[in-house]
């Protein structure tokens, strides 16, 4: 019986040193988004221990549709949909500010994937972490929310000439939003006045075809939709 009880009493202490030396920040299980946008959920890994440390992100299942597809992003780049495992070396005391995003497509579904996280040098220490989407064709212009800004997506979308931002700043945040083509390319970068509650772009000069506008937040991104131009 002292034997057993010892077992578990190790294996609980196992199980805490797993919990300390990494975790995944804001985490949630269940998201919502519109159709023809992009979805992130955020995978916010904290390094807790003293040293840098390489943790590898892996997606174990993924149920997405025909019309849609998925793609791991940090640091403002997005890998190719095929790698389903990356690793990515985090410093002590860092948030890296990664993510899962979803190109939702063109019909509503109910999605689910599956996410495995623990550092390269000790697999044994494994977080999992899955996730329900809902696509909802009521969602199309879905409003991006926090304590320190309210923005309602791009409109009109798809874009002829120019297209509206509608935001409400509070406190003394600083936001901006950074329109890129396809190919990461940044094509024009607009600050938020707090004094203001819309900003409005030009695409002129834009060639028919997809974009992507990304807000930051404090310098942070922290939401990014798709934007079509159409001549």
């Amino acid at each position: 019986m002292k034997f057993y009880v010892l077992l578990f009493g190790c294996l609980l202490m196992v199980l805490n040193v797993s919990a300390q030396n990494f975790e995944l920040v804001d985490r949630m299980d269940n998201y919502q988004s519109g159709i023809n946008q992009l979805a992130r959920i955020p995978l916010k890994i904290k390094n807790n221990t003293d040293k840098a440390q390489f943790y590898v992100i892996k997606k174990t299942k993924s149920d997405l549709g025909e019309t849609q597809k998925g793609y791991f992003c940090y640091d403002n780049k997005c890998l190719e949909p095929s790698i389903t495992e990356f690793s990515k070396k985090i410093e002590p005391g860092e948030i890296a500010n990664l993510s899962f995003t979803i190109e939702t497509g063109l019909q509503p579904s109910q999605n689910s994937i599956k996410f495995e996280i623990f550092p390269k040098e000790k697999p044994e220490e494994i977080i999992e972490q899955s996730v329900s989407i809902l696509i909802d064709d009521r969602l199309q212009r879905s409003v991006f929310q926090s304590r320190e800004i309210t923005v309602n997506d791009i409109y009109p979308n798809p874009v002829q000439d120019q297209a509206v931002i509608e935001y409400r700043i509070y406190d003394n945040t600083k936001a901006k939003i950074v329109i890129h083509n396809v190919l990461g390319r940044s094509m024009g970068e607009y600050e938020l006045p707090s004094g203001d509650t819309r900003i409005k772009f030009q695409v002129d000069d834009f060639a028919p075809g997809v974009y992507f506008y990304t807000l930051y937040v404090n310098n942070n991104g922290v939401m990014t939709r798709k934007m079509m131009v159409r001549k």
